[in-house]
């Protein structure tokens, strides 16, 4: 088996390569010489339309698009990757995601995101969603200081789950 993540984020000579290595399942290596697949491996290719994929890679694949996790399977999720975060918290935090995933914001949090805060919130020993703890802990979740600074404002509320 063979992941190749986030292939949108690779420029297209890197696709070519990538359409060449997989038409022969080999690859030339100058130091080391030619290694080829004894047996043609699975090949999975991660996206998250950074940029359109060429032509030639999407006929040779099969598309499978996963959503984001609606709260119940994220808390699951959570529960499983953060096994110290209770309960409450849990769905206070995964509520508090999903909201934000309801913003026009420039890059909304994955699921990573949400398991690194739920890191985050037991090593501050949070038992609960307090707007100062979010405000000292948001950068953790959003990546752009735009995002931060639109959601700022609005914690009160996203706590509260009233819009």
């Amino acid at each position: 088996m063979l992941l190749i993540d986030e292939i949108d984020k690779s420029d297209e000579a890197f696709e070519a390569f990538l359409l060449e290595t997989l038409s022969a399942y080999q690859v030339s290596i100058p130091e080391i010489g030619v290694i080829k697949a004894t047996i043609p491996p699975v090949v999975f290719l991660t996206s998250n339309n950074v940029r359109d994929l060429g032509d030639a890679l999407k006929r040779r694949c099969l598309h499978l698009h996963i959503p984001l996790p609606d709260q119940a399977l994220e808390e699951r999720i959570v529960a499983a990757r953060v096994p110290g975060v209770e309960a409450a918290l849990r769905g206070q935090l995964v509520a508090f995601v999903q909201a934000l995933r309801g913003m026009d914001l420039r890059k909304l949090p994955s699921i990573s995101e949400t398991v690194d805060w739920a890191r985050a919130l037991i090593l501050l020993h949070a038992r609960a969603l307090e707007p100062q703890v979010v405000r000292e802990t948001l950068n953790v979740l959003l990546k752009f200081e735009a995002d931060i600074a639109a959601v700022e404002p609005r914690i009160g509320e996203l706590i509260s789950g009233r819009p």
